[in-house]
């Protein structure tokens, strides 16, 4: 047996209607046409799909099943259908995004909220890449773009710069420290370091500043949450080395200070990695330009502040 998605669609017309002349007209065919048809069914199926001589023309019990099996279908098909119309306009798609740095939610979560306004039929999902090997998820397509300030050589993969940030020192105002118009590696070594719990080779006080150098702090404490790291360093429990971006508000709060990483200060660059043959994709292109606006927004908020 043999049924078609016209089979479905005709049954569902001849029920709806009533009758086999409103039916042809409701799919564009004749009346010969759909009889045809019919018949060609009923002969497939092996029974008759319809009480005979009934006005208006009426369903067996085995029409029965094929109607609703029609009305359980048809709307999937319709909806996959109009999925695949979004797909190739662009207007619908996946967004599963990788983080590979862990403060990056601070900036992230403004920009997704403009994009699903702007983009409602995109999927939009986030997971963090410090828990699982990101690049390659992205090259898989396990996910489709990838936060991270490391790029690399990967077959395949682009990686759009966003934006420059700075990682800055955060300490309280009452901390020696904070007498100093910038900070070194060496003045590091009697502190406790607050930071992330992430692999040290992706924080950039170490990657930038003390492993170059060779200065180990003499504690360490992590802190999940950017607000806990604040609350400590403001305590006077530590220190910490944060994004410009995320100490926005630290420069109207009288119980922090922010100084630069040597004298020069460190500059840093987030990239956005995604595969060269999603770069195209119109909503893919908006995301990234939300990402490298809305970020300098509050790096403008901090150094105004």
């Amino acid at each position: 047996m043999h049924i078609e998605f016209r089979h479905l669609r005709t049954i569902k017309a001849i029920h709806d209607t009533g009758g086999l002349a409103r039916a042809a007209d409701v799919l564009h065919i004749t009346q010969s046409a759909l009889s045809h048809q019919i018949k060609g069914l009923e002969e497939q199926t092996g029974v008759e799909l319809f009480v005979r001589r009934s006005k208006p023309l009426k369903l067996s019990a085995a029409g029965k099943k094929l109607l609703r099996a029609a009305e359980r279908i048809l709307p999937e098909v319709a909806a996959l259908e109009e999925e695949f119309s979004g797909l190739r306009s662009g207007k619908s798609g996946r967004m599963h995004i990788a983080i590979e740095c862990h403060a990056c939610f601070e900036w992230l979560f403004p920009v997704l909220e403009q994009f699903r306004k702007a983009w409602p039929d995109v999927d939009v999902d986030i997971r963090p890449g410090l828990a699982f090997g990101a690049l390659p998820a992205l090259q898989k397509e396990e996910v489709d773009l990838v936060v991270s300030s490391d790029p690399e050589d990967l077959d395949g993969v682009t990686f759009s710069p966003l934006f420059d940030y700075e990682p800055v020192f955060v300490a309280s105002s009452q901390h020696p420290l904070a007498q100093k118009e910038f900070v070194v590696a060496e003045d590091f070594r009697d502190e406790t370091l607050i930071t992330y719990p992430v692999e040290r080779s992706r924080l950039d006080v170490f990657s930038q500043l003390l492993m170059p150098a060779k200065v180990e702090p003499a504690a360490i404490r992590q802190a999940e949450l950017t607000a806990v790291i604040l609350l400590l360093v403001a305590s006077n429990r530590g220190v910490a080395v944060l994004p410009d971006w995320v100490v926005r508000e630290v420069s109207y709060n009288s119980d922090y200070v922010t100084r630069p990483l040597t004298e020069t200060g460190i500059t840093r660059r987030l990239y956005a990695a995604i595969r060269e043959d999603e770069a195209a994709k119109p909503y893919m292109s908006h995301l990234l330009k939300l990402a490298r606006t809305e970020p300098v927004k509050l790096q403008r908020a901090h150094e105004d502040g």
